[in-house]
């Protein structure tokens, strides 16, 4: 099993940053591919970011890219993302996820990954 729990999240104006950490246990960092999704309120959930277990595969939304950095530190078991020149569409909760599959084809979809979060709520004001 393995456990994750997002931080990080919170009130921010445009044109803000702020960083999300994913903490996750039971498991090493370095055997999980990572990715983080996002729903709004009315939407359906959608990619944000991945990172592969060896970090030589990055991906990232298109809305996204540019202004959302994803990284691992394996030696704190932890992936990040730092976002930033954020805009009120960025709104949503966002959801840290993992996948303990050797290799994933696809890691910009969710039913790819075989753990989640609880989530934590991003909001940009404008």
């Amino acid at each position: 099993q393995v456990q994750l729990v997002e931080s990080g999240g919170g009130l921010v104006p445009a044109g803000g940053s702020l960083r999300l950490s994913c903490a996750a246990s039971g498991r090493a960092l370095s055997s999980l591919h990572m990715g983080w999704f996002r729903q709004a309120p009315g939407k359906e959930r959608e990619f944000v970011a991945a990172i592969s277990m060896t970090g030589d595969r990055i991906h990232y939304a298109g809305s996204v890219k540019g202004r959302f950095t994803i990284s691992r530190d394996n030696a704190k078991n932890a992936v990040n993302l730092q976002m930033n020149s954020l805009k009120p569409e960025d709104t949503a909760v966002y959801y840290c996820s993992a996948s303990v599959a050797i290799f994933i084809a696809t890691l910009t979809r969710g039913d790819q990954y075989d753990y989640w979060g609880q989530g934590t709520q991003v909001t940009v004001s404008s």
